[in-house]
């Protein structure tokens, strides 16, 4: 079979997946039971992969199901238990007293919060925490997740304290032969890392600029009374202000302290900086910006777990005693993973599955502690005595929690695993490469040198079937540096490329918006959602690409190991 039938086969599932949900409407629970089907089809067929490593890379998909719930769950345990103890009026008063203005506080909370839950987590956890916030202090449920899948984007990369370059990107290179070669030129591995962490710190900053601006205009044209883009474009100055005060120190950090920092140093200066010239009105229009009226909002931006003023609790918490589930919950995530004390003793209880139906190499496993879901369950039992609730209006809260996970369920178990299986394809009777592997193939193979505007695409196709940056670095980070060598540009810059991209792919990765969608209950309209979060995520590889073929053919931007053919 020819590379570009394998491509056209690989592409099929996504193709489908587009169409079902895009085009058609399909909710996704309709449409990705057939999408998974159409994948094991093609990899037993087409691919030659055998029955039994399919239905190890079911199970594996399905153990990473376990933990998408389980950071769910969480998510939505927080919310529920901050409506019944009274926490989310006083937060939502809080906000009001910033700036009572919508296109303010989706900064705020998603921008500039979300980017430092994301700093802190990773896992997709920002639009499980945003997304309930937002719909807590009165945004459709339905903007809500699609804010929430927005800020996915520029503070990914350096997501969780850095884990998709510090594992992603290391763990997809062939780290020792280029250690090797660089040792034979007197330098060391962190002498290309650091060139990596650096470009991807400045494309972001670059890319990420806009962020902020889309966010308001997306908000006025899809969720305002009159339906207009000019209402967002009213706050322009301040949206940019917003967007310099997380990306100069994000960049900053990026340069000159690693990857571990510059989502968490940027969101929280950021944070800082913004609320203080919100409260002093710098750059925030004099006319305030709010939806219609509730009553008046279309059905389908509606969830299942509105947040109405006669549900959300009378009793009188402060606002600092409301935040501090919030403060205790990223205090944690920070010390979870920069604390290696403390990330051991969570470690330490795992359930690990090596060998899955046999020896597959194909391995899964689950660490309730130390995944995002296990430190939001501690928070909110905290938050029972912290708000001193009563244990039955707690119990209320699990159970509107667990309600409204099973819709996302059924979906993830359909969808995961056929994700798993594109990626676990490489093993196989044809000796064909992996489905996302011979797509990136069939890419640089059609368009030659100009294959580097394309970089950041193959990686967010990456991600968009992974639903991670991480993953998407693992598994294309290699054949990217690949690609630079054969084409004599330089491969750290294409490294950087794919991260960026990766990152960008996380705002239409499909498992992420279902997950996004069941935190404030709008399950089946995922499609909708996609159909928006496209638009940024092609602004973000059409700009990152072009930065590319500008870094490589204008400025010539090398690195330590440019030309060094690896053995």
């Amino acid at each position: 079979m020819n590379l570009g039938l394998q491509a056209l086969l690989a592409f099929t599932p996504i193709a489908l997946s587009g169409i079902l949900l895009v085009g058609l409407a399909w909710p996704a629970k309709r449409a990705m039971p057939l999408v998974y089907v159409v994948t094991a089809i093609i990899a037993l067929f087409a691919w030659g992969v055998s029955f039994n490593r399919v239905a190890a890379a079911t199970l594996e998909g399905l153990i990473i199901t376990v933990q998408v719930l389980w950071i769910i769950f969480g998510a939505l345990l927080l919310l529920n238990t901050l409506k019944h103890s009274g926490g989310i009026a006083s937060i939502r008063s809080g906000f009001a007293r910033i700036s009572p203005d919508r296109r303010v506080q989706v900064i705020l909370i998603a921008w500039l919060f979300g980017s430092f839950i994301e700093g802190a987590s990773g896992f997709g956890t920002p639009a499980a925490v945003a997304g309930p916030l937002m719909v807590a202090v009165g945004f459709p449920a339905l903007a809500a997740v699609m804010f929430g899948m927005m800020i996915q984007s520029t503070p990914v990369s350096f997501g969780a304290v850095g884990t998709p370059l510090l594992v992603g990107v290391q763990g997809g290179l062939q780290r020792e032969q280029m250690t090797t070669a660089l040792q034979a030129q007197g330098q060391g591995w962190p002498d290309f890392f650091n060139v990596v962490v650096s470009q991807v710190a400045i494309g972001h900053a670059i890319c990420g600029t806009m962020i902020p601006v889309l966010l308001v205009v997306f908000m006025t044209r899809y969720f305002g009374r009159n339906r207009s883009w000019t209402e967002g474009l009213a706050i322009l100055p301040f949206a940019l202000f917003s967007a310099f005060a997380f990306t100069i120190p994000y960049a900053l950090a990026g340069v000159f302290l690693g990857p571990e920092f510059p989502s968490l140093l940027g969101a929280l200066i950021g944070l800082g900086v913004v609320s203080f010239a919100a409260r002093a009105g710098f750059l925030v229009p004099k006319k305030s910006w709010d939806f219609a009226d509730p009553k008046e909002w279309p059905a389908e931006w509606m969830g299942s777990i509105e947040m109405k003023l006669d549900e959300i609790g009378s009793r009188k918490i402060p606002t600092l005693v409301a935040w501090l589930p919030y403060l205790m919950l990223a205090t944690l995530l920070v010390l979870s993973r920069t604390v290696p004390d403390f990330k051991n003793m969570l470690t330490a209880v795992a359930f690990n599955a090596k060998n899955i139906l046999g020896e597959t190499g194909i391995s899964g496993g689950f660490q309730p502690l130390y995944l995002p879901g296990g430190i939001l369950v501690f928070v909110c039992l905290v938050t029972i005595f912290l708000h001193r609730m009563k244990l039955q209006d707690f119990g209320k809260a699990v159970h509107e929690s667990g309600g409204t996970l099973l819709g996302a369920g059924f979906v993830l178990v359909f969808t995961v695993p056929m994700v798993r299986i594109m990626i676990q394809s490489g093993v196989n009777a044809n000796d064909f490469t992996s489905m996302p592997i011979a797509m990136a193939h069939w890419v640089a193979d059609s368009v030659g040198d100009v294959y580097p505007f394309f970089a950041p695409t193959v990686g967010a196709l990456g991600a968009f079937l992974a639903g991670s940056n991480t993953v998407s670095n693992l598994m294309l980070s290699q054949y990217q540096y690949s690609v630079a060598q054969a084409l004599s540009v330089s491969g750290a810059t294409m490294v950087a490329a794919q991260s960026i991209g990766a990152a960008a792919g996380n705002m239409i990765a499909i498992h992420n918006v279902v997950a996004a969608s069941a935190t404030v209950g709008v399950m089946g309209r995922e499609g909708l959602t996609l159909r928006r979060t496209v638009i940024p995520t092609i602004y973000y590889v059409v700009l990152a690409g072009t930065l590319t073929m500008v870094s490589m053919y204008v400025l010539k931007i090398g690195d330590p190991l440019l030309g060094v053919a690896l053995k």
